[in-house]
C-alpha cells in the first residue's frame, strides 16, 4: 500500500497541542533543536501560551512547523517507514522539505521566522482580508473577484476543496466578492481571522525578501518526493524547490491538484502529519480514490502505523 504524509500549516496551532502525544522525549527534543535556532522557549509557548502570543503569525510558523517535524520523528521512532510522497498546506511545505532532507531543520526555523515576518509587515494591519466561500466552485469564486476587484486586490488565494477556497486581498474588495459569491450560490461566505491576506499578490514584497533569505540557505536533492502548493508538481533541483517557495507566498495553494497528484502517483492513504485534522478532513473530498487519516495525537500514530507497517 501506497501512502503520503501531509503537514498542516497556520491555523492548525492550539494551546497544549503537544500534549496529545504524551511526554515524548523526541518531540522535547525537537522543540529544544526550534528553541536553540530562535533563542527563545518554544516548548513554554505551546504549553503555556498565552494563547495571543500563539497565534501571532511570527509564532505560529516556527511552531507550526516545528510540530509537523516533530511528529514525523516520532513516526519514525516508533518504526514508521517513510513515505512515498510528503507535501505541505502553506508553512506546512517547509515541514514537508525538512523531512524529505531538502532543507536542515536548525535552518528551517528561522526561515520561516524570517518568511512569518515578512509576510505581517507586506500588508499594514487592517488594509488586508481573507474569507473562506463555502459551496461555490472554484471558476464562479474566481468570476466573483474578478466582478468585485474594482482597482482593488481580491483573489482566490487557497483551492483546499472543489467547494472550499479561500479568497484574500484588499479588505473591502474582500467583502465585495464574499457578497457576490452569496448572490452566486455559495452556502457561506466567512471572514476569517487572520493577520495578513495571504498568498494573494499583495504579498509579493514578502516573496522579495524570502528570496534574498533562501540565497543564503543550503538545500540539497530531495530524498523522497515533495509536491509543491504553488504547482502541484515534483522538483528535485535546490534552486527551483527555493523558486517555488518564493512564487508560493503571493500566490495560490493548489490543494486539490496536489490531492490529485498524490492519487495519480498510486497513494491510496493520506496521512495528516501533526497536530490538527483539517487537512485529513479534505483528502476525500478532493479525490475519490483517497483515504484520509490524522496523527494528531498518539493514538493516531498508532493507528496509521497498524495500517501501512510491513
Amino acid at each position: 500500500m501506497t501512502f503520503a504524509f501531509v503537514f498542516p500549516g497556520q491555523g492548525s496551532q492550539s494551546l497544549g497541542m503537544m500534549n496529545a502525544y504524551g511526554d515524548n522525549a523526541v518531540i522535547r527534543q525537537t522543540f529544544a533543536e526550534a528553541s536553540d535556532a530562535l533563542g527563545r522557549d518554544l516548548w513554554q509557548l505551546v504549553c503555556q501560551g498565552p494563547t495571543e502570543a500563539l497565534n501571532q503569525t511570527v509564532n505560529t510558523q516556527p511552531l507550526m512547523l516545528t510540530a509537523g517535524v516533530a511528529c514525523y520523528r516520532v513516526w519514525l521512532d516508533m518504526g514508521g517507514p517513510k513515505p512515498a510522497l510528503v507535501a505541505g498546506h502553506s508553512l506546512g511545505e517547509y515541514s514537508a522539505l525538512v523531512t524529505a532532507g531538502v532543507l536542515n531543520f536548525g535552518d528551517a526555523v528561522p526561515l520561516v521566522e524570517l518568511r512569518a515576518k515578512a509576510m505581517q509587515e507586506a500588508v499594514p494591519a487592517g488594509v488586508g482580508a481573507m474569507a473562506a466561500i463555502l459551496g461555490l466552485g472554484a471558476a464562479a469564486v474566481t468570476a466573483a473577484c474578478a466582478e468585485s476587484s474594482q482597482g482593488q486586490v481580491v483573489e482566490a488565494v487557497n483551492f483546499n476543496a472543489p467547494e472550499q477556497i479561500v479568497i484574500a486581498g484588499h479588505a473591502a474588495a474582500v467583502e465585495r466578492a464574499a457578497a457576490a459569491c452569496k448572490a452566486m450560490g455559495a452556502k457561506r461566505a466567512v471572514m476569517l481571522q487572520v493577520s495578513a491576506p495571504f498568498h494573494c499578490s499583495l504579498m509579493q514584497p514578502a516573496a522579495e525578501r524570502l528570496r534574498q533569505r533562501l540565497s543564503s540557505v543550503s538545500f540539497s536533492m530531495p530524498g523522497m518526493p515533495v509536491v509543491n502548493n504553488v504547482d502541484a508538481r515534483c522538483l528535485s533541483e535546490p534552486e527551483q524547490i527555493k523558486d517555488a517557495l518564493v512564487r508560493q507566498a503571493a500566490s495560490p495553494v493548489r490543494w486539490v491538484e496536489t490531492m490529485q497528484l498524490l492519487a495519480a502517483k498510486g497513494v491510496s492513504r493520506v496521512y495528516e502529519c501533526g497536530p490538527g485534522k483539517v487537512l485529513a478532513g479534505l483528502v476525500k473530498r478532493c479525490s475519490d480514490g483517497l483515504i484520509g487519516g490524522a496523527m494528531a495525537d498518539l493514538a493516531g500514530i498508532e493507528a496509521a502505523l497498524s495500517v501501512v507497517k510491513p
